[in-house]
Parts: structure tokens; C-alpha cells; sequence
């Protein structure tokens, strides 16, 4: 009989943080028995509550490869985090192969699993798989599910308690239908199905123009572009056919030839359901390159790419082990690399028709297929039986404008289970909790874990980031701001609308999965410095031809902190603007351009 799992002599308080217990739980490398040998699970909880205990609830992040006490970090989030769950002990661990849980390891792959690169991309996951040796066919959602079995038997109950985010929904649905009997109850935010999304993401496809017409809703992007759907199709479809390359600006003034492809592109359209900021700017961006203006778009799509992304973030290895055995692919696992491609190449052929949304064939490769077409050929390995999930309490949380896991599918997730209730918040990308700045998810978790069968429904937040207006050609195609005179007013627009659009860069910088440190250039000179948390420091920033902007600024936290606005001093130059030094907050912008005083309001 395989062996079974045992738990470390007990908790005890953390190392790292004295109000948070921890403890080692050895689970077997392969339950069957065949390949010996443990894995070491790093496990968290927190103190647990005083008064009557409900029980544990289990806190699982996305990726799959995100520590998930790294990513929870209960030391410092647990107060917040009880009031959610009220009466649990909260506890989480490392998924196998992640953070304290014996990771996985593949270097070139961890530097470069950012790369928008599709062939580069797959054959990096080829290289991880051949480096890594024989037990990475033992980390699939399968072994993860059993890996929490262990884990409750350790945390000394019957029935657990599990909230999931992305692929956590995936993993918490996989324990559900492997140990339904110790399941108290579900919470689902951004469902992966417990079948996956499918080898091709025809899902996200499909989902992609009626989200971006969501966030544009409204005509919140009048100003940007008159049909963002159709234009992101549109550009896409082009992009699919004839790559774009073009020179942009990086760094401090550096220059580099960037290349943008349609798997390029839609990759970033997805990323901006997760990030605020490269949301806001993509409108704009997208209709000046179909325009014939790339370079805002080239350079959003350098930034996106260009952070670095630490295993402490995310475990490239692991997210390749679990992505490429899972299954669900046009071969089986023992299918050799070199038989693969003609593979693909008829599945993606026999698509029925509509399969890809407005998009051609090529658009595909956004899916598991391309990107696990190089790992290893394996022993076939026993898949997850997916049946009727079990009968107990089900919470799921949708972004009406999440892409990467679109509310159609959380729909039809939460009706698979007998008592699923589902909140979709309109305007939402992806991680409902963390995004909902109006608190209405929150507000319906509450009221569920308190017993409740009907919620509110809820209304669009506001925007963290406005959509950016367009970009313009020249400083003369703006309009004045106020009643301001000729030059000196259409500078006023340009240096307010330079700050906001320095604003969303900065906030991409901020909300990306990399690390982005040093300057971002700007489209046509200087250059932004991110500077905290709150702050930026421009440095002749150019963003409309001849207007150079200079200063500190940070974001202004009067009245309302949603949608940014900035708040500081600038210098204003440039061949086409009227110099000068101003004062801009929320409501309005002072001082003195091209020799004129001015206090105006602002929009």
C-alpha cells in the first residue's frame, strides 16, 4: 500500500513571525508507490479564534506556482482576513514544488516565463522539463488535491474549508471531487473549471470582445477610440498575419527594435484584466497603432514584458509541471515531442466553427497546447475524474471583464453545484477580492459565511485608472483648457494629460506580475521614474510631440482615491509648448505658462 502521510511533531510558532504557527508535513513523491522518496510541505496557520470555532479555512492562490504563503502572508493579513471568516482558523500552505515545499527549479525558464515570445516560450518549457528529472510527472492538480488531504489530517480535522483564487479554484474543485466527504465549503474567486480551460484558451477567445466592451461601457473610452473591440480585433487579426516591428524609446533614452505579433497582442489584452493600469492605456494605444502611430503600443507591450518574475511570485518550473501534466492536450503524455506539431495541427483544424471567437485560427496558441508542445514525453499518468461536485456550501466570484477566467465559465461552474450562488461585480478584471475597490464582493462573502441565500447585485466600481483620450499627433490638435488663450492653453491640456498618461504607466509598473525597476521612457523622450508606492518623478517626460514635463508627483489622496489623480509641481519645456512652472492637484492647475498666470479648474 502506498504510505501515508504524516504530520511533524506539531505547530509552533513561525520563525519569520511568532503570532503565526507553522509546521512540516512529509507527504510521499508518487502515492503509488513506484518512485521513492517525500516531499516536505511547508504549512501555516493562524492562532486559531477565540469564542466557538467553525473550523479551518484554507487559503489557495493562483498561478499554478504561486507560494501560497508567500502570496497570503497570514502574519500580516490574518485581522483583515477574519473578518471574512469569522470563527476559522485560517491556514494555508506551499503547494509542492513552491516556496518551502521542496521548489522546482528551472532558471532560464523563471527569467524569461514573461516572454511574449511564443516559440521561445514553449521551447524554454521543453528545456525546464529535460532539466528537471523523471518525479516532475508527480505535480499535477491530481497530487496537489492529495497533498491537502495531508495537509487537513495534519490541521486535525474532518471537514476543511477552502478559498481559492484562479487556478486555486481549480485545485480547491479537484480535492471537492477526490475527498467530497471533508469539504465544509467553497469559495471560488476567478473559476478555473476543474476540467482546465481547454488546450487552445477558445474560452478566453470568445470572451474577449464582450469584456473589452464592458470596460468601455458607457463611453468611457469615447475619448480613446470609438469601438475597442473591434479595433483590438481588428489589430489583432493583422498582427496574426503580419507582425509589427518598430524602435522605441526604453530606459533613460536607450533605444530597441520591439517586435508585436497577434499571440504578442492578445497576451497583453489579457494581462490588462489583472492590471489596471496597462488597461487604461490600451485603448489609446491600440487605436494609434492602427493609425499608424505603434509607438505607444510597442512600448506598453515592453513594459509588460519586461519585469522580472521571482519564484517567490510565481514558480516557473512548477507552473510548468502542472500546466503540461494535467492533460487535456491534442496527445497523450507518451506521445513523442517530434509527433506533436501535425497533432496540433489537425485539432486546431477541426475547431468548430466559431471556436476562436472573431479571431483566425492562429490565436490558439494563447493556450496550454503551444505552450507544453516541447515537455516530455512521460508515462501516462491516472487523470482526475471529474462528476457532479459535492452538495455543500458554494460561493462564486466573476469579473465582468475578466478574460483570463470569463464569468460565462464561472456561471456554469456554480451551477454544477446544488447550493452555488454567484456574484459577478461588472467592470472587474480578474481577482475579484483583491480588484472590487467598492467592497460589494466583500460584502456578499460576509453575508454568505453568515448563511445568506440571496445577495445584492453589484454595481460597477469606480475605475482605479480612467481611460486614457487619445494620443494626439501634435500639441495643436488639442484643445484649450478652460478659457485659456492659444499656445498657453492647449499646453495646459498637454501637461494634464501627460500626467495621466504617466499616471497609468506608472500604475502599470505597479500592478504587474514583474518587477519593473529603473526608468520607463516616455513615447518620445525622458523618461519616469517610479518612486514608492504612491509617487513618481518625471524627468522631461514626452508623451505629445515638443512638450517636455519635469516634477515630483503622487497620487491625491483628497476627497476620493479612485480613479488616480496626481498631485505636485512640474516645469514645463519643449519646442511647442509655453514653458513654465505649474501646480496640478484633482481639481485644478495653477501658476505660470508662457508668462501667463493661470487657476483653472480641471476635469
Amino acid at each position: 500500500m502506498p504510505a501515508k502521510a504524516e504530520a511533524a511533531a506539531g505547530f509552533a510558532p513561525c520563525a519569520s513571525a511568532a503570532s503565526i504557527e507553522c509546521a512540516t508535513v512529509a507527504v510521499p513523491l508518487d502515492r503509488t508507490g513506484a518512485l521513492p522518496g517525500t516531499v516536505s510541505l511547508h504549512v501555516e496557520r493562524s492562532v486559531p479564534p477565540t469564542g466557538a470555532s467553525r473550523g479551518v479555512m484554507l487559503l489557495l492562490a493562483g498561478g499554478p506556482g504561486q507560494p501560497n504563503a508567500n502570496v497570503f502572508g497570514l502574519a500580516q493579513s490574518a485581522a483583515g482576513l477574519r473578518t471574512l471568516f469569522p470563527g476559522y482558523t485560517l491556514a494555508t500552505y506551499d503547494v509542492r514544488g513552491t516556496g518551502a515545499s521542496d521548489p522546482l527549479s528551472c532558471p532560464a525558464l523563471q527569467s524569461l516565463l514573461q516572454s511574449s515570445d511564443e516559440q521561445q516560450s514553449a521551447k524554454l518549457v521543453g528545456d525546464c522539463g529535460a532539466l528537471l528529472p523523471d518525479s516532475r510527472r508527480f505535480y499535477s492538480t491530481r497530487d496537489h488535491a492529495e497533498d491537502i488531504d495531508a495537509v487537513r489530517q495534519a490541521l486535525g480535522v474532518d471537514r476543511i474549508a477552502l478559498y481559492g483564487t484562479s487556478y486555486g479554484t481549480k485545485l480547491e474543485m479537484a480535492y471537492a471531487l477526490e475527498f467530497p466527504d471533508h469539504v465544509d465549503r467553497l469559495l471560488l474567486d476567478s473559476v478555473v473549471p476543474p476540467e482546465g480551460h481547454g488546450p487552445f484558451g477558445t474560452d478566453t477567445l470568445q470572451a474577449i470582445p464582450g469584456a473589452l466592451a464592458q470596460y468601455c461601457e458607457n463611453s468611457r473610452c469615447k475619448a480613446a477610440t470609438p469601438d475597442f473591440a473591434g479595433e483590438v480585433v481588428a489589430l489583432a487579426n493583422r498582427l496574426g498575419a503580419t507582425p509589427l516591428r518598430g524602435s522605441i524609446l526604453v530606459g533613460a533614452g536607450s533605444t530597441r527594435t520591439q517586435r508585436l505579433d497577434g499571440y504578442q497582442f492578445l497576451s497583453l489584452v489579457v494581462d490588462a484584466d489583472l492590471n489596471p493600469g496597462v488597461a487604461a492605456e490600451l485603448p489609446a494605444a491600440v487605436h494609434a497603432a492602427l493609425h499608424g502611430e505603434p509607438r505607444p503600443l510597442l512600448r506598453l507591450e515592453q513594459l509588460d514584458t519586461a519585469g522580472s518574475l521571482s519564484a517567490d511570485s510565481l514558480n516557473a518550473a512548477l507552473f510548468a509541471a502542472t500546466t503540461c501534466d494535467d492533460g487535456g492536450l491534442p496527445w497523450q503524455s507518451d506521445v513523442p515531442v517530434a509527433a506533436r506539431q501535425s497533432l496540433l495541427d489537425s485539432a486546431v483544424a477541426a475547431l468548430p466553427a466559431g471556436s476562436t471567437g472573431p479571431f483566425g485560427p492562429w490565436a490558439t496558441a494563447i493556450g496550454d497546447a503551444a505552450f507544453c508542445q516541447f515537455w516530455p514525453a512521460e508515462p501516462p499518468s491516472s487523470p482526475l475524474v471529474v462528476h457532479p461536485l459535492p452538495d455543500v456550501p458554494a460561493l462564486v466570484l466573476a469579473g465582468g471583464r475578466d478574460t483570463r477566467t470569463p464569468a460565462a465559465g464561472a456561471a456554469e461552474v456554480a451551477a454544477r453545484f446544488p447550493h452555488g450562488h454567484l456574484i459577478v461585480v461588472p467592470g472587474i478584471g480578474h481577482s475579484v477580492l483583491g480588484a472590487d475597490a467598492s467592497g460589494c464582493a466583500v460584502r456578499a462573502v460576509v453575508d454568505w459565511m453568515h448563511g445568506a441565500s440571496t445577495f445584492t447585485q453589484c454595481t460597477r466600481p469606480r475605475d482605479i485608472v480612467s481611460p486614457l483620450e487619445a494620443f494626439p499627433g501634435s500639441v495643436g490638435a488639442l484643445r484649450a483648457t478652460g478659457r485659456l488663450p492659444g499656445r498657453v492653453g492647449r499646453t495646459a491640456t498637454a501637461v494634464l494629460r501627460t500626467i495621466r498618461e504617466a499616471g497609468a504607466i506608472w500604475a502599470a509598473s505597479q500592478f504587474g506580475l514583474g518587477s519593473v525597476t529603473g526608468p520607463i521612457a516616455g513615447v518620445y523622450g525622458g523618461h519616469i521614474a517610479p518612486a514608492g508606492a504612491d509617487r513618481f518623478t518625471l524627468v522631461r517626460y514626452t508623451v505629445i510631440p515638443g512638450v517636455q514635463v519635469s516634477g515630483s508627483l503622487s497620487v491625491d489622496k483628497t476627497d476620493w482615491l479612485y480613479p488616480f489623480r496626481f498631485a505636485g509641481i512640474v516645469s514645463v519645456g519643449g519646442a511647442k509648448a509655453a514653458a513654465g512652472r505649474v501646480h496640478v492637484d484633482r481639481h485644478r492647475i495653477q501658476g505660470n505658462l508662457g508668462g501667463r498666470v493661470l487657476n483653472v479648474a480641471v476635469g
